[in-house]
């Protein structure tokens, strides 16, 4: 199980799908997809943040590893 909350992605789903239901496996299925792409990204920006000395993973870090995870062969 997800820790996103299943109402927060059903309602980006539908918001963001053109207002389509959606299925109780497809929010399960989005959550996790969610959760996975946040973990590469938390790992990604502590990288950044710990190769610029810092404890504090900061926008920079994010964006840094949003880049990378976007693109991963640059």
């Amino acid at each position: 199980m997800a820790d996103i909350p299943n109402a927060v992605v059903k309602r980006l789903l539908v918001k963001h799908g053109g207002g389509l239901r959606v299925s109780g496996s497809a929010i399960e299925k989005a959550a996790g997809a969610v959760e996975s792409f946040l973990a590469d990204l938390a790992r990604e920006a502590q990288a950044s943040a710990e190769s610029n000395k810092r404890k504090t993973i900061m926008d920079s870090d994010i964006e840094a590893g949003a880049s990378k995870l976007a693109n991963p062969a640059a």
